[in-house]
């Protein structure tokens, strides 16, 4: 299993509304993150900086990669853009972050 984490920035005034649209995800949008692998998702939010921080466990990287090749993905990702950094394809500004200690 590979962990993965990585940060995206939400706007200040956003936190509330993007916290309401993640509970519930869309049931389809769940299914595809399952279907690709994906476990024990979560995201934390950092009040100060206005950071979300990002934890999955992956059954692979290119599972991973291909969930953005879906429509429900880019249907998600029109429908969280305003409240978050994003890409010109809508997608999350994101950057991967690096392990640098586990216990486990």
């Amino acid at each position: 299993m590979i962990r993965k984490a990585f940060k995206m920035k939400v706007y200040p005034s956003s936190i509330e509304k993007y916290t309401q649209r993640h509970n519930p995800i869309w049931k389809e949008l769940e299914a595809v993150l399952i279907a690709h692998g994906v476990h024990n998702y979560s995201i934390f939010y950092d009040g100060e900086t206005h950071i979300l921080f990002g934890y999955a466990e992956l059954e692979s990287e290119e599972k991973w990669n291909s969930i953005a090749d879906t429509q429900i993905c880019k249907d998600w990702w029109v429908h969280m853009a305003d409240l978050m950094e994003t890409n010109a394809d809508n997608s999350p500004v994101s950057t991967d972050l690096k392990e640098v200690f586990h216990l486990g």
